[in-house]
């Protein structure tokens, strides 16, 4: 009973990633952290547990030091990924990668699993943090190739990588994208969409001498007025009096979708963002079911399928061929399960739910490729958002309990039932 009162404060505590110990963890002190403070606040909840817990445990037994807490925590890690990995289930899938410095400065990589499960539902899983010595493209290709071998996945299933265009991550010649192509052909590389928009609206700037004074002032403007949140409340106060007197002339309208506060309508760039790959870009577009696949082009969806050689020969061309005159005709015809779709990532679930996943097995395949290729690595740069939380100056120098290699939200899916323990 000890050890499931502390195994469920240690999944409550990683759910919402909060450090677990203070820094002062004396029985008469009062900054223990709150892995203490909610396991006592557990015994009291459940007088049969506080009974056996803490001061009322033998001295050898309490099973709440730092050494059984670390346990208990790589324990949710090792589930998690298992998990994840039994998600996975074998199949493609696609990596985003990142490094940045960690508040110990070290510099690490985060790495993150793309790829469609076994409910048609395209999905995104933290695998873990590595330290590496360097950021070159042979130290990240061997520390990467390392961590997928630990939990046995096979580089060979890659079908998709994600960066954020740093010379070292994209470069034709030395980067990692090259290193991995090199492998494995169809491992596709798409730089993220977000990071082509900034370095869109930096070239915009630096070309049209008003762009760049218009964002050198918005700068000045963020700088003076966000560094005080004095500066801030007045702002906000003036800027809801504004408002108040446009919506009572009718000015302008409330609602969602409308211009908000603080709210820039963004411009159409979609013209300057480099081609990926003409056949990829055509092929997904012409998978696309919204408004019962109007884009619907069978020459663009087998151009798409010869960009995967290794999984469609010869043979597996001329099928697909068939599978697509017939797969067309069924979701044209009314069914429910294939109206109102509102993306490929519908269409995959839909499939799954339909029981037509093995129907047009080589159809189903190709949607999976399709969706593990991604266009934003916002999830993978999260990791390091969420390692400051977790891990910050005050934390590092107190000696909490380091980060697992878990993912936050991975381990809220894990955690059934956690809320119990405050019942």
């Amino acid at each position: 009973m000890r050890l499931e009162a502390s195994i469920d404060v240690s999944r409550l505590l990683l759910q919402y990633g909060l450090p677990f110990r203070g820094h002062d963890e004396s029985e008469s002190s009062i900054n223990q952290g709150f892995f203490l403070g909610f396991l006592r606040r557990h015994g009291d909840k459940h007088p049969d547990v506080g009974k056996v817990i803490l001061k009322n445990a033998p001295q050898n037994d309490t099973l709440t030091c730092p050494m059984i807490q670390k346990d208990i925590v790589n324990a949710c890690a090792k589930e998690t990924l298992k998990a994840i990995i039994g998600d996975l289930n074998g199949d493609y899938f696609g990596i985003l990668v990142d490094e940045s410095k960690g508040i110990s400065h070290k510099e690490q990589m985060a790495l993150v699993l793309r790829f469609v499960n076994k409910n048609g539902k395209v999905v995104e899983r933290f695998i873990g943090l590595v330290h590496v010595s360097d950021t070159s493209a042979c130290s990240l290709k061997k520390a990467i190739y390392s961590l997928l071998s630990v939990h046995s996945l096979s580089p060979s299933k890659i079908r998709g990588q994600g960066y954020d265009g740093a010379s070292n991550m994209k470069g034709e010649i030395n980067g990692f994208k090259t290193l991995i192509m090199k492998y494995s052909p169809s491992v596709y590389y798409i730089h993220c969409f977000a990071h082509q928009l900034q370095l869109t609206l930096v070239a915009i700037a630096k070309k049209h001498l008003d762009v760049e004074y218009f964002f050198d002032h918005v700068s000045n403007v963020l700088n003076v007025v966000g560094g005080y949140f004095k500066r801030r409340d007045l702002h906000r106060d003036h800027q809801a009096k504004k408002l108040e007197k446009l919506f009572e002339f009718s000015e302008v309208q409330k609602g969602q979708g409308l211009p908000q506060e603080r709210g820039l309508q963004r411009p159409e760039l979609n013209d300057r963002f480099d081609v990926v790959s003409s056949d990829l870009l055509l092929g997904m577009g012409s998978l696309n079911p919204v408004n019962s696949f109007s884009n619907f082009d069978k020459g663009k969806i087998m151009t798409l399928a010869k960009c995967y050689p290794s999984e469609f020969n010869d043979g597996k061309i001329r099928d697909l061929g068939y599978q697509l005159d017939t797969f067309i005709i069924h979701t044209r015809s009314g069914n429910p399960k294939f109206s109102n779709l509102q993306g490929i990532r519908d269409l995959a679930k839909a499939l799954v739910e339909a029981n037509l996943a093995e129907t047009y097995s080589l159809v189903y395949l190709l949607v999976k490729l399709t969706l593990i290729l991604h266009v934003a690595t916002a999830i993978v740069e999260r990791a390091f958002s969420s390692m400051k939380h977790i891990k910050n100056e005050v934390q590092n120098s107190i000696g909490y309990l380091r980060e697992p290699l878990i993912y936050i939200k991975d381990i809220h899916e894990m955690s059934n039932k956690i809320g119990e323990i405050f019942q």
